[in-house]
């Protein structure tokens, strides 16, 4: 089974919005929390992130071992989806 994906992104950010389109596009189910509108999740981003708001901040996973990914561009993506049970490692 495919580990859960949680996406902390931001309004106006250009990487969020290509993410949250890749993922829609392959059906992808994640959550989505803007960090613009949800204090506690903006303190987890910069808690992640060494003080700094960078989205996405993307974690996949949960229990006690996830998976974090910082700013993933297609190919980072592509391997985020992998590892996380949602392609398949043949896949280019």
């Amino acid at each position: 089974m495919p580990e859960p994906i949680t996406m902390y992104g931001a309004t106006h950010c250009g990487d969020t919005i290509r993410v949250r389109r890749t993922l829609q596009s392959m059906s992808i189910p994640f959550g989505d929390i803007n960090i613009d509108h949800d204090l506690e999740a903006e303190s987890f981003v910069l808690f992640i992130n060494g003080g700094n708001r960078t989205t996405p901040t993307i974690v996949v996973g949960e229990g006690k071992w996830k998976l974090v990914v910082i700013e993933p561009d297609n190919q980072e993506v592509d391997e985020m989806l992998r590892r996380a049970g949602y392609l398949n490692n043949d896949a280019p």
